[in-house]
């Protein structure tokens, strides 16, 4: 009797070792399969943003047709060219130090007095859902802008929020629309409060449902004189540099030193998410009107530029001033033809 329990026992055993050798078998599959997955998954991912990374996108100004004839067209025709990735809206050109805020939009587009411009609110719905960035720009060459204290700067903050952001207000200029976020162009002035502006609008992102992105649009000489300040805060998710009108722009004769230069320091020494090539994107004028100057042709920038500034884990594309000149010389398209 002992020896027949003795050898069921060892029965028992040897069947409990055989199942334990299975399981363990199929265990090490499973984490075979997983791991080789996981291993193609992160690559797939890295290929992912390497692409998007080498490629980048266009952002592009809208809202300042310089010959005042249409040819910028709507924003819903803008969106669905599928060219642009940013689009700003430009300008909020009246502001600061107790004045009333006013839209200089191209008259041919609406007009903001008589709440002509809530015809945009399905229009920027409309790009939002093609997964475009809309930003309200401030500032510009011309104007009435300043911020004359902190407060002030609140103020005006205030103001953005309710009126474009995801705040309230029963006059709000693109009706129901919330736009992505504001773009810094400024260009006149003195650059104090700047950085408080930048400040209270990031305090915004922790109120609505959905982040408030800042960009900013600084002279290619670093550190800007304006913007120099509120980009130190490290709250500026996109940076475009204006390479044209200014001392480090491309002058011709394919010398792009200047600024290769200026675009090293730039993604050196400022906290940013990413950084953009800003460029005019037209070389001569349509008939009376001035172009700046500084026009990079696309095979010099596909060849000489591009390549470079790619190089950087920041490089987030380019930026073009404006649609309107885009339009009248396909200088958008030019370029996501070079790059593809």
């Amino acid at each position: 009797m002992a020896k027949k329990t003795q050898a069921r026992a060892l029965v028992l055993l040897l069947l409990s070792l055989l199942l334990f050798l299975t399981l363990l078998e199929t265990t090490e599959a499973r984490r075979g399969r997983h791991a080789r997955h996981t291993h193609h998954a992160r690559r797939t991912h890295h290929a992912h943003r390497t692409h998007r990374t080498r490629r980048g996108g266009i952002a592009v100004y809208w809202g300042q047709d310089g010959n005042f004839n249409g040819n910028e067209g709507n924003l819903t025709a803008l969106c669905a060219t599928g060219r642009f990735t940013y689009v700003n809206i430009a300008f909020l050109d009246v502001f600061g130090n107790g004045q009333t805020p006013q839209l200089g939009l191209a008259t041919q587009h609406c007009n903001p007095a008589t709440n002509g411009c809530t015809i945009f609110s399905g229009q920027i719905r409309y790009c939002q859902r093609k997964r475009i960035k809309v930003m309200l720009s401030i500032g510009g060459l011309v104007g009435d802008y300043t911020l004359a204290s902190k407060a002030d700067a609140k103020n005006v903050s205030l103001y953005l929020w309710n009126n474009y952001l995801g705040g309230w207000s029963s006059n709000r200029p693109f009706g129901a629309a919330v736009l992505d976020g504001i773009d810094f162009y400024i260009e006149q002035g003195s650059p104090l409060y700047w950085d408080d502006l930048a400040r209270y609008l990031h305090s915004y992102s922790k109120r609505g449902k959905k982040k408030v992105y800042l960009s900013a649009a600084p002279r290619c000489v670093y550190p800007d004189f304006l913007l120099g300040n509120a980009l130190k805060t490290g709250f500026f998710d996109f940076v475009w540099i204006q390479y044209y009108d200014n001392a480090c722009e491309y002058v011709g004769g394919n010398t792009t030193t200047d600024l290769l230069n200026s675009w090293a320091v730039w993604t050196k020494s400022v906290k940013a998410r990413m950084f953009f090539v800003g460029l005019v994107a037209l070389p001569r004028p349509p008939d009376t009107d001035v172009i700046p100057s500084g026009f990079i042709p696309v095979d010099v920038l596909t060849s000489q530029v591009l390549p470079v500034v790619k190089k950087s884990r920041k490089y987030g594309g380019v930026m073009l001033w404006n649609l309107f000149y885009d339009e009248e010389d396909g200088y958008s398209t030019g370029i996501l033809s070079s790059v593809r």
